[in-house]
């Protein structure tokens, strides 16, 4: 386990050199929030890192709901009982392993790894503007269609789960990455992740925090290129 701190942010990696994958610990006056639960196993370790900072986790958010941003959930909520759980109205049906597609939804499959045996159900479900501590939640459907992000209102801190990678070099959900090439994998509907990405862009993020990779610092520059290498790849 890796922790690094930027601002509010602490930035939480479990097999860094290898298969990056981050969940963030978000630090409040009365507590820590933590976005995503990576895999199975990393439970202990983010327990650890909370530990580290000093102060204990009061909520617990999730980007999305795929395996690798949930997986060590039930063994976190095992451990605190009373920490709610969030996550957008829309990724809670992929909680409950519901793939189905609403009419208006790009008509391509779901994909990535759903979770068909986790037990917990987050208590809150999020919409746009919704506001958890100092984060808002923005809505940034793509690699799945309840993807969202959250801006920390007090710095400008964006942790965008899987909707950017930094891993392999910066892309939008959905932009394969030979060196990293998973995101890409995961993802459902490139042209709803473009749409996101420049909607992302518009909140002038001053720090970008993924699901895997490193954090950037003033990342406005490499997100537009980003976008534009990937408008004209899907045209």
């Amino acid at each position: 386990m890796r922790l690094i701190k930027k601002g509010y942010v602490y930035q939480v990696t479990f097999m860094a050199r290898v298969f990056p994958v981050n969940c963030y610990l978000v630090e409040e006056d009365d507590g820590l929030t933590l976005i995503d639960a990576a895999l199975g196993f990393c439970a202990t370790g983010i327990l650890k890192a909370a530990r580290t900072i000093g102060k204990p986790i009061t909520k617990i958010v999730l980007t999305h709901a795929h395996e690798d941003h949930v997986g060590a959930l039930d063994t976190l909520k095992a451990e605190l009982p009373e920490v709610p759980v969030y996550i957008s109205t829309r990724d809670y049906r992929l909680m409950n392993n519901d793939r189905s597609l609403e009419p208006h939804e790009d008509q391509t499959p779901i994909k990535g790894g759903v979770p068909k045996t986790l037990k917990t159900r987050a208590n809150v479900l999020l919409k746009e503007g919704d506001l958890v501590g100092s984060l808002t939640a923005i809505e940034t459907p793509g690699h799945t269609p309840g993807s969202m992000s959250f801006l920390d209102l007090r710095t400008k801190a964006l942790i965008a789960g899987d909707a950017f990678q930094t891993r392999g070099g910066i892309a939008v959900a959905g932009d394969l990455k030979p060196w990293f090439p998973f995101p890409a994998f995961g993802t459902w509907s490139r042209n709803t992740a473009l749409a996101s990405a420049r909607k992302m862009l518009s909140y002038e993020p001053k720090l970008l925090a993924v699901g895997h990779g490193e954090m950037i610092e003033n990342p406005i520059e490499v997100m537009e290129k980003a976008v534009e290498d990937f408008k004209r790849k899907i045209g």
